[in-house]
């Protein structure tokens, strides 16, 4: 059974703290949904994971040691940013990255023509990269960094620029995956999506991981509650202690409420301005979990 851990880890760059101590693990057959506002720290973990940046402090642990260079030859990368060959033909480079992986060139080139027909890209496999769609060139990406059969995927913004059946096919692949026992990290600010595809989350914010857990558990662990309430079939707009009106992600209206205020004397209130035609106590969605998390 082989898990990634992060311990402790803390890097800066000059003035600026990109790492204080962040942490997390990553299981076989899990994805962990790697959130974060801008500048938290999320690619700086992300690359420490594949040695492309060295911590000041802490460590990072493959199966409970250091990863030697065969270990993360095991490891997958996409980078946010574009690391392929614009004028090279997209076929030539799942081979070639494949061989850099370890793939013999025979196998590199079964691999290579295996994703080219996952992404529905068989038909450009001679086409150079920077002919391709801004959606296809990410498709591409994410092939190189799974061509190898990696045993941990590590995805920075993989779902990026892609349209709705991109993402849904992309999706589709990470749970075909971590069924398969791939380990899986990816860092997306589509909160939707994540809830949609993880398992388990990770917020950072200024270097630190400030919530982590299954979806269930942080949702279990927030201190406030979520109302949908309709009164006469209209929104309402109550003036109590402990309630504050938000908007949900679909663009609802709903009631934050304090977990001390109690639900019964919100519903008398309710009902005293009218007929109560709807009253549903809703789980906080991730979108509301991230903003309580980062304060913002």
């Amino acid at each position: 059974m082989q898990m990634l851990s992060l311990v402790d880890l803390h890097k800066r760059f000059g003035d600026v703290v990109a790492l204080d101590g962040a942490g997390f693990n990553v299981e076989p057959g899990r994805i962990v949904g790697f959130l974060g506002p801008n500048g938290a720290g999320k690619t700086t973990a992300m690359r420490c994971v594949l040695g492309l940046v060295s911590p000041d402090q802490g460590e990072v642990l493959w199966n409970g040691a250091t990863p030697t260079q065969p270990d993360r030859l095991r490891f997958g990368y996409m980078p946010e940013e574009r690391g392929l060959y614009p004028k090279m033909k997209i076929r030539e480079q799942l081979v070639y990255f494949a061989e850099l992986s370890g793939l013999g060139r025979s196998a590199a080139a079964a691999a290579a023509d295996e994703w080219l027909e996952r992404l529905g890209l068989t038909d450009r496999a001679n086409s150079k990269l920077e002919e391709l769609s801004h959606g296809n060139q990410q498709r591409v990406q994410l092939a190189v960094s799974l061509v190898h059969g990696p045993d941990l995927a590590v995805l920075d913004e993989p779902f990026s620029g892609l349209d709705p059946l991109g993402v849904d096919s992309m999706a589709a692949i990470l749970r075909e995956l971590a069924s398969a026992g791939v380990g899986i990290v990816f860092s997306s600010h589509q909160l939707d999506l994540v809830e949609d595809v993880c398992q388990d989350v990770v917020i950072i914010n200024r270097g630190r991981v400030v919530l982590a857990g299954t979806l269930d558990e942080l949702r279990n662990r927030s201190g406030h509650r979520f109302l949908g309430v309709s009164v006469d079939n209209q929104p309402w707009s109550p003036d109590l202690d402990g309630i504050e009106t938000t908007t949900s992600a679909q663009g609802r209206r709903r009631y934050v409420v304090d977990a001390g205020t109690p639900i019964d004397q919100v519903m008398a209130r309710a009902m005293a301005d009218g007929v109560v035609t709807r009253f549903a106590l809703e789980p906080p969605s991730l979108t509301d979990l991230f903003r309580e998390a980062v304060g913002r």
